[in-house]
């Protein structure tokens, strides 16, 4: 049996083009079930110009497109047609299995927060994105869902990266870390030093805190942050890596000689170009949600596309959300124990009755 995937066809820089290519292309290797979601007139008459007059896909009809520049909050309350909230309201119903958008990624993340909800037993959904490392890939979660952060969210974070990377990576123990600013056990602020201990706790192979530094390394399958620090590390990544290929351009285009070392050294930099490719990821899930959600680059091309199709199907067939949901009650215990220890802590700083904080004309103690 297929999966059904609805696609935010109106989202992306490019329009619809790289996504009805891209959906193509997946029906055809995976034998996916594709609903593309937006403007009806428009996809049937560019989803015919791509396959000589057929139509393969189901098409629902949303009139209305939350833009990049909108605000989501405001856009998504307004547009109650818009096609990111249909294809949303359509995993909802059970029409379909999975929803993948290169739009405005605010207003995906509203739609599937507030119309999919979250797992039971989750406070936060995150978005989990691949980096490439010297070992292989390295998953980064959160990358930008949210910004302000409680020990337990990035606690459940750990979870649901090691989920993901067990199920989808194939890491039978993934290693999970702490993204800090040093190593040692006692560095980072206070809620990153709570939620290292959480996780110290948790029935997950927690490897410590991991330096910036050693992020490419790899030492650590998974890498725990918020999603301030996450998408600033994401894009500081994608500009240097971006600053590295034009760099190299200018090397092997500079004369004679270094053109042909290029041309000595192009299968070996067209490997580094595939691990290092977002468009070989597809994009990256929002982990958490009662539902599957992926969240594509907004200049994604028809292979990004496919390959983010790919993900969503892979992550349906592991069942990825149920193990998130059994390691969640596996550490359970942890959470309620902080709980307890935070409140009782409260309690302790509210009957103490510092010196400077005393009455007027209250008695020192001798």
């Amino acid at each position: 049996m297929a999966w059904k995937i609805a696609i935010d066809a109106m989202g992306g820089d490019k329009g619809p083009t790289p996504l009805i290519e891209g959906a193509l292309l997946a029906a055809k290797e995976f034998g996916s079930d594709i609903i593309l979601v937006g403007d009806e007139h428009l996809l049937t008459t560019e989803l015919k110009a791509h396959t000589n007059g057929h139509q393969p896909f189901a098409i629902r009809h949303a009139g209305q497109v939350i833009g990049m520049d909108e605000s989501p909050a405001a856009a998504f309350r307004k547009k109650r047609e818009a096609s990111i909230r249909i294809a949303t309201e359509m995993v909802q119903a059970g029409e379909a299995d999975a929803i993948i958008s290169a739009g405005h990624t605010g207003a995906t993340l509203m739609a599937a927060t507030l119309i999919l909800r979250t797992l039971p037993g989750l406070d936060r959904p995150a978005i989990a994105t691949l980096l490439p490392t010297m070992q292989g890939h390295s998953i980064v979660i959160d990358v930008g869902a949210n910004v302000d952060c409680k020990p337990p969210h990035l606690y459940q974070f750990g979870i649901m990266g090691s989920v993901y990377a067990k199920y989808i990576l194939g890491r039978p123990q993934p290693r999970v870390g702490m993204l800090s600013i040093g190593e040692e056990d006692n560095k980072g602020n206070e809620t990153t030093k709570e939620a290292f201990q959480l996780l110290r706790r948790s029935s997950l192979n927690f490897v410590g805190n991991v330096e910036a530094k050693a992020v490419y390394r790899g030492h650590a399958d998974v890498i725990v942050c918020d999603g301030f620090i996450g998408n600033i590390a994401l894009k500081i990544s994608e500009s240097f890596a971006e600053m590295i290929e034009n760099a190299l351009q200018g090397v092997f285009t500079r004369n004679a000689r270094s053109k042909m070392g290029y041309l000595l050294l192009k299968p070996s930099l067209a490997l580094l170009k595939h691990k290092m490719d977002y468009a070989e990821y597809g994009g990256a899930p929002l982990l958490g949600v009662n539902g599957t959600c992926i969240i594509a680059h907004g200049a994604s091309s028809a292979k990004a596309i496919k390959n983010a199709i790919g993900l969503a199907e892979r992550l349906l067939t592991q069942q990825v959300n149920t193990h998130i949901q059994e390691d969640l009650a596996a550490n359970g215990d942890i959470l309620r124990l902080n709980a307890k220890k935070v409140s009782l802590w409260r309690h302790i700083r509210g009957s103490i009755h510092f010196s400077r904080e005393r009455d007027e004309g209250e008695p020192e103690v001798e």
